[in-house]
C-alpha cells in the first residue's frame, strides 16, 4: 500500500530533474551558438546543431543573442558564412516579411552581404 505513494514521489522527482537538465542544455546550446556565430565559425555552429540534434528552423525563434535573433546577431557580427548557413536553414516564410532586412537597414547594416542572401532566399 505504501508502494504507490513512494513510486509516485519518485516519478515526480525524476520528472523535475529531467526538465531542469534539458533547460540547462538548451541554455548552454544558446550560449555556444551565440559565441560561434560572433566569430563566424560555421563548422562549429553546424557541429553544435548536429550534436544537439536540432535544426535552425526549430530554434530560430527561441534563441536570442544580445537581444537579437541569431540571424540579426550574424548580421551585426558580420558573420557572413554563418549567416548564410542560418538563412539556408530557415523556411522562406520566416524571411518573407522583410523584418530582418528592415532591422539591418535601420541599424546601419544595410550593406551586409547577408541582406542579399535573405532577399534571394525569400524571393524579395
Amino acid at each position: 500500500m505504501k508502494f504507490v505513494p513512494v513510486l509516485l514521489s519518485v516519478c515526480i522527482g525524476l520528472g523535475a530533474f529531467s526538465f531542469s537538465s534539458e533547460t540547462k542544455a538548451n541554455d548552454q546550446l544558446a550560449v555556444t551558438l551565440c559565441e560561434y556565430i560572433a566569430v563566424d565559425d560555421k563548422g562549429r555552429v553546424r557541429k553544435a546543431l548536429k550534436s544537439s540534434r536540432v535544426k535552425v528552423r526549430n530554434i530560430f525563434g527561441s534563441i536570442q543573442c544580445n537581444g537579437n535573433n541569431i540571424l540579426r546577431h550574424a548580421i551585426a557580427s558580420n558573420a557572413v558564412e554563418t549567416g548564410k548557413l542560418i538563412v539556408k536553414g530557415l523556411p522562406k516564410s520566416a524571411l518573407s516579411d522583410g523584418a530582418d532586412i528592415a532591422w539591418a537597414e535601420s541599424n546601419g547594416h544595410g550593406a551586409s552581404p547577408l541582406i542579399a542572401e535573405i532577399k534571394k532566399r525569400a524571393g524579395l
